[in-house]
């Protein structure tokens, strides 16, 4: 059994040995800086509007540039489906970068989205489904923005959000509570690749309820993702694992009242 555990451990030390020999590993420090907004136009519809400004080196330069507009759909109390445009922009950052000619590189997206809610005692999770259709720009040459082509891929993603008040049974205005999130995208269809583990995002800190539509959270978020293309000098796999803190303004309106 001793040797066979020497073996084994022998074994799966070349093996991860192996798989960092064949990845770039770039590690970056973040700040995002987001808002938030679910804006009631019905009893049935709400109207979503979100921007993140994302920088490195926690604010220095920049990272990412996102806005969002869509729709949700509430089928019942807990169920809730959508779906919206994005406008997302990548800047060249880090060692390896994504805008690897030297400008940013624009990209559009459709998504849908299912999501539903429940609660565990005073834990309350929400679920979230979101197909995404995307569109990446192509620059036509180093340092032109004229975009020469657009690749088309797919992702799905899966996101659990939990909230647990620090005073009482549920979270109430003039308090602070507890925030966490986890989710993972995942790469399909053509033009995709090896690149089918896409990203992973975790978060966890803390947020104040002001008032039922006005709320602010701050946590510590770690990011793994891969880049769709390895490096073009070594050929290796490029993965960055980016860690800072999210800054989440949430402001809410009901036109209905």
């Amino acid at each position: 059994m001793k040797k066979v555990g020497l073996v084994l451990g022998c074994w799966l030390v070349s093996f991860f040995a192996c798989g960092q020999a064949n990845r770039l590993l770039d590690h970056n420090q973040i700040g995002w800086y987001l808002y938030n907004g679910d804006h009631v136009i019905h009893k049935k519809w709400t109207l979503h509007t979100e921007y993140q400004w994302r920088r490195i080196d926690f604010i220095k330069t920049w990272q990412q540039s996102l806005a969002r507009l869509g729709f949700l759909y509430s089928l019942t109390d807990q169920a809730q489906v959508g779906g919206g445009y994005t406008f997302f922009t990548t800047y060249p950052y880090g060692t390896f970068p994504v805008a690897d000619l030297g400008v940013p590189t624009p990209e559009h997206r459709t998504y849908q989205d299912v999501q539903w809610d429940n609660e565990l005692g005073r834990l309350a999770l929400t679920h979230r489904l979101r197909l995404e259709q995307r569109w990446l720009g192509q620059p036509a040459s180093r340092g032109n923005r004229r975009i020469a082509d657009w690749e088309y891929q797919n992702r799905a993603r899966y996101q659990l959000e939990g909230r647990f008040p620090l005073q009482g049974p549920a979270i109430e205005d003039g308090e602070f509570y507890l925030t966490f999130l986890d989710e993972l995208f995942i790469s399909f269809g053509k033009n995709v690749g090896q690149n089918v583990f896409n990203q992973n995002r975790i978060l966890g800190g803390v947020g104040y309820q002001f008032q039922d539509s006005f709320m602010i959270e701050l946590g510590y978020l770690n990011q793994i993702t891969q880049h769709a293309d390895p490096d073009p000098l070594t050929g290796k796999s490029v993965f960055e694992f980016n860690n800072g803190f999210r800054l989440n303004v949430v402001y809410s309106l009901d036109f209905t009242k």
